[in-house]
């Protein structure tokens, strides 16, 4: 997978607790916060689906029909 290289600033604190948690895993800082970030997006995941599940349970959002939706667009399955 290619890697982009990205520059934060993070509070003293937080730098400081994922120094410590590196150093106890035995990991790198980088892989610490790529599997935070991973475990995070896993999370967020769940809690975008949710709030679409109570949009469309609530009417604030249609689902629409595979078929009709192909239609409309002059696709053809």
């Amino acid at each position: 997978m290619a890697t982009v290289k990205k520059l934060i600033s993070l509070d003293a604190s937080l730098a400081q607790e994922l120094e410590s948690v590196a150093k106890a895993l035995h990991k790198s800082q980088k892989e610490v916060v790529e599997s935070a970030l991973d475990f995070y997006f896993d999370y967020t995941d769940g809690v975008v689906a949710d709030k679409i599940s109570a949009d469309i349970e609530s009417g604030r959002m249609q689902v629409h029909e595979s078929e009709d939706v192909y239609k409309e667009l002059g696709i053809e399955i």
